[in-house]
């Protein structure tokens, strides 16, 4: 098992030795996809991609990507494209043309989305990953609360959103997950979750 603190080491490690950070989201991203793709046949189905404006988001636009190359992807963007990651911002532009991405900056705008019942979803968590930090705070959290209210295969990307990615101590909300896809090593705060975990090699050095 593997802290987030260890975690941003092996990446510096990465960096040094000439592996860039958008290369890991590239791989990240791709796992992603293969994990469910080997899990679920998506062919028949849609994907719904939350995602949020740091790394654990572009992690998910880059596998937007790759499922939109098998089955119809809808993503949603809670934030605003100023606040993407540098990695986050290239993996935007690259998808914003091929895959219809909505920007939620408020609960009502969420109240337009009703996915049709006879439609089989695949909905994917990529809002927050090890990446929370105090109070979650909105968009994000309605984010949680809508992912939550979603009928379909449930996914998180590297951590559920919302749960503390050291101590598994869970937040005041949480993403629930059937499938989390979590990239190197487990980390610290899934270890009562390992029977759901799949640990994803993105190319990080031993």
């Amino acid at each position: 098992m593997i802290t987030t603190k260890q975690m941003k080491a092996l990446e510096r490690l990465a960096l040094a030795r000439g592996i860039l950070p958008v290369e890991l989201m590239e791989n990240a991203g791709r796992e992603i996809f293969l994990a469910v793709k080997q899990r679920f046949s998506v062919e028949h189905k849609r994907v719904i991609i939350f995602i949020g404006p740091g790394n654990n988001g572009g992690d998910g636009l880059v596998a937007a990507r790759y499922f939109a190359e098998v089955c119809p992807v809808v993503v949603l963007f809670f934030g605003t494209k100023e606040k993407l990651s540098e990695e986050a911002r290239l993996n935007y532009d690259k998808i914003k043309d091929k895959v219809t991405i909505y920007t939620i900056k408020d609960g009502k705008e969420l109240e337009a989305f009703r996915f049709q019942p006879h439609l089989e979803l695949v909905v994917i968590d990529a809002m927050l990953g090890t990446g929370l930090q105090g109070k979650i705070r909105d968009p994000i959290s309605f984010g949680i609360d809508y992912f939550n209210t979603i009928e379909g295969i449930k996914i998180a990307v590297d951590v559920p959103s919302g749960l503390d990615p050291d101590t598994g101590e869970a937040g005041e909300k949480v993403c629930q997950a059937d499938l989390i896809v979590t990239f190197h090593d487990i980390k610290t705060g899934l270890e009562k979750l390992q029977d759901k975990v799949v640990v994803a090699d993105i190319g990080i050095p031993a």
